[in-house]
């Protein structure tokens, strides 16, 4: 029988069960057990362990040595501590928009948090064409909390320093600079591009030296300026949502880095959205309808993240120079550049690059997926070269109209 105290292994479902049972101080003595691995990701082995008898849950998330998704990615199992302790302090900082956490393992690389199984995966239920109207408030009341209050606007220096140390996260980081930044931008053996794709990419993408450019420019910013304390990777599919409730879940790649970078993962994400909608709902009322909602989604999330980090600003701002006249709305703009860019690097990555996403890959038909996946980077590219002239949800998607045909 494993003892789960002396040495790391990956766990099956059966192992998650004696896990709980023995590790855990969460089910009672004459709970009924059952597991199932439910991880989708492409990085972690993630289990719900049910009480039958008492109707409890809980999730079991484990960190493995490798990624799923290839094993040419050689992971460090402290993204799950960083995971657990930066979902701690959002729990404190954006309370109710995070998981409640129970433990962190360090020999066993894992972490026990709260089920979420009465909420749904937001990628999939915007693929369903479902509606929450809610979720702009909810998500930008968790970015300006998660962001700012975690900036040198807010923080004391040499405390935020010190969170900058126990958040660097070297391999989750490489991850990012190599799939975001670098490779979708060059004919990159381990970039997946749809054959019916590759010709536009050749021409418009990796023969652009303009545009390789510019995103050489946005790396470098990536990696030097530790602004906020990251997600690193919030997309959709890594909210769980329902109609009065939004989580995020999944911040293992977490750092200090620029604000605008989880700000433009989640416009991006809405976009993705947006186009699996265009191209895959036949009945054109509730096709304009859904596709209506999400632009006006997105245009929310801009005007209203704005709108909230300037009152938080003026309310939580404890730097002296970050009260002189005009300095937030350089800060601001600031953000709203580099928001506009990562929209930009993850249209374009996710239809060039190793890790794509079911929105745009779902679409049938070889044709519709090839438009869609050309709007996409037609959008990309626009919003990376034009990153320092977006200021409002309107400038965003004049972009996104700009750029798909008949939207």
């Amino acid at each position: 029988m494993a003892t789960f105290t002396t040495e790391y292994f990956t766990m099956t479902e059966n192992d998650a069960v004696e896990y709980a049972r023995t590790r855990l101080n969460y089910f009672t003595h004459n709970a009924e057990l059952s597991c199932k691995e439910i991880g989708d990701g492409n990085l972690n082995y993630v289990f719900r362990v049910i009480d039958n008898k008492n109707d409890k849950s809980l999730i079991i998330k484990q960190a493995g040595p490798i990624a799923r998704i290839s094993d040419e990615f050689k992971l460090s199992p402290d993204r799950n501590r960083i995971e657990s302790e930066i979902l701690e302090l959002q729990y404190k900082l954006a309370p109710g928009f995070v998981p409640k956490m129970y433990c962190y393992d360090p020999i066993m690389n894992c972490c026990a948090m709260e089920d979420l199984s009465d909420h749904e995966i937001m990628r999939t239920a915007l693929m369903d064409n479902k509606k929450f109207p809610l979720f702009a408030d909810h998500i930008t009341t968790y970015m300006v909390n998660t962001l700012l209050l975690t900036s040198d606007v807010v923080m004391g220096h040499k405390e935020k320093k010190d969170l900058v140390k126990n958040f660097m996260n070297p391999e989750l980081c490489e991850i990012t600079e190599d799939l975001v930044y670098t490779e979708p931008f060059f004919d990159c053996p381990r970039n997946d591009v749809f054959p019916s794709s590759r010709e536009y990419v050749q021409e418009n993408i990796w023969n652009d030296q303009n545009l390789q450019l510019e995103t050489a420019k946005l790396k470098f910013e990536f990696m030097t300026n530790a602004q906020s304390l990251l997600h690193g990777d919030l997309h959709t599919g890594s909210i769980f949502i329902k109609e009065d409730s939004t989580k995020v879940i999944d911040p293992e790649f977490a750092f200090y880095g620029p604000a605008g970078y989880d700000v433009g993962n989640v416009i991006a994400n809405l976009t993705f959205a947006l186009l699996n909608t265009k191209y895959t709902t036949s009945a054109p009322e509730e096709r304009n309808d859904q596709m209506e909602y999400l632009q006006n989604t997105i245009i929310d999330i801009i005007d209203l993240f704005k709108e909230k980090f300037l009152t938080a600003w003026d309310e939580k701002a404890s730097d002296r120079t970050a009260k002189y006249l005009g300095f937030k709305e350089h800060y601001l703009n600031s953000i709203l550049r580099d928001t506009a860019a990562v929209t930009g690097l993850e249209l374009c990555r996710r239809i060039i690059g190793l890790a794509h996403v079911k929105d745009i890959t779902l679409i049938e038909g070889q044709e519709k997926r090839a438009a869609a996946e050309k709007e996409c980077l037609t959008a990309g590219k626009r919003f990376i070269l034009e990153r320092e002239t977006l200021k409002t949800g309107e400038d965003f998607i004049k972009v996104l109209k700009e750029s798909i045909e008949k939207i």
